[in-house]
């Protein structure tokens, strides 16, 4: 995939404006967590389609601190643990709660993502969500993709404060190289423009 044909990434203002928008739609709990997922996450779409509640809830039945991502739920062997971000982790809790309410089944044997016509969706209608999703509020050359290279590439400028490198950026990502890893970050004018006067 080449540079120019990159989904875009996101600012933080688009992704305030994103969970808004969405927010005030049919289904908004559910789909501030696809949103949440793709941003906080680094879900693909098969991936947010796939994921059952028994990849994030405890023994106890209630939301863990990890998405235990499977295989299966996944691309190829990518399956992968990932830290669940906080806000992402209370947007879950919420959706849970209307859940219980409307179903009050055991969420352990369903799918976190459902339509109002099936238990579950496909990666197709996930992307097709972000595709309207983004065309309404204008924000061009943005996909369903897009959600993913922004966590990618505000995991990989961050890492570094945390003690951490690229490599854990290519894990959370489920890339199987470094290199697949690299391409989907993002580049920094102004930082490129520091350090040249630091060298």
């Amino acid at each position: 995939m080449s540079l120019g044909k990159q989904a875009k990434i996101l600012t933080k203002k688009q992704v305030g404006q994103l969970l808004w928008y969405v927010g005030t739609l049919r289904n908004p709990t559910r789909n501030q967590v696809i949103v949440m997922l793709s941003v906080k996450a680094g879900l693909r779409a098969k991936e947010i389609a796939e994921l059952t509640w028994s990849m994030i809830v405890d023994a106890d039945g209630e939301i863990g601190f990890n998405i235990h991502l499977t295989d299966k739920a996944s691309k190829g062997r990518s399956g992968r643990i990932i830290p669940l971000n906080m806000e992402l982790k209370h947007k879950l809790e919420n959706l849970v709660v209307e859940e219980h309410k409307q179903h009050g089944s055991d969420l352990s044997k369903s799918y976190v993502i459902k339509t109002e016509r099936s238990p579950k969706t496909s990666p197709q209608a996930i992307v097709n969500m972000f595709s309207s999703w983004y065309a309404d509020m204008g924000l061009m050359g943005c996909s369903s993709h897009s959600g993913r290279r922004t966590f990618i590439t505000n995991s990989a400028r961050q890492i570094s404060t945390v003690g951490g490198s690229i490599r854990d950026v290519q894990i959370l990502a489920g890339h199987s190289s470094l290199a697949v890893t690299q391409r989907y970050i993002e580049g920094d004018s102004e930082a490129r423009r520091k350090i040249v006067d630091l060298v």
